[in-house]
């Protein structure tokens, strides 16, 4: 079992950026390809901007033209949860961090049907990049 990350409001905000506290704090969004992440293509890792869980692999990376890093799996299934979200007149399916229960976008059905067929739309300001040794 992970352990959690529970930092008050005033920590959260000193830690992160103001983007990031957006995104990750108040489920913000950034806005389409204007994300660190979009076109990056090294061969890494992708964890938590809030807490560094890994969340997901360079290999699972893929360039769906939406405007936002997208992956077809998790780093591991327990690194992420997944709520339902019904805001903004759509029901679609939330992903946050399984370690400090940081907004990082969303998953939807429509990715490579060769893989696994999903699409996590992750937003650049949720993510840290560690390259490979």
């Amino acid at each position: 079992m992970t352990n959690k990350t529970d930092l008050t409001d005033a920590e959260w905000r000193a830690k992160l950026t103001p983007e990031q506290y957006h995104v990750l704090r108040e489920s913000g969004t950034e806005r389409a390809f204007t994300g660190e992440y979009d076109g990056h293509k090294e061969a890494g890792e992708y964890k938590c901007a809030g807490c560094g869980e890994a969340l997901f692999e360079s290999d699972d990376k893929f360039d769906s033209g939406c405007g936002w890093p997208s992956f077809v799996r998790p780093a591991g299934e327990e690194n992420v949860d997944e709520h339902r979200d019904v805001s903004h007149g759509m029901v679609r399916t939330e992903v946050r961090c399984s370690k400090c229960e940081g907004h990082l976008g969303h998953v939807f059905p429509d990715g490579p049907q060769d893989q696994t067929g999903l699409r996590y739309c992750i937003n650049s300001a949720a993510l840290d990049f560690k390259p490979k040794d």
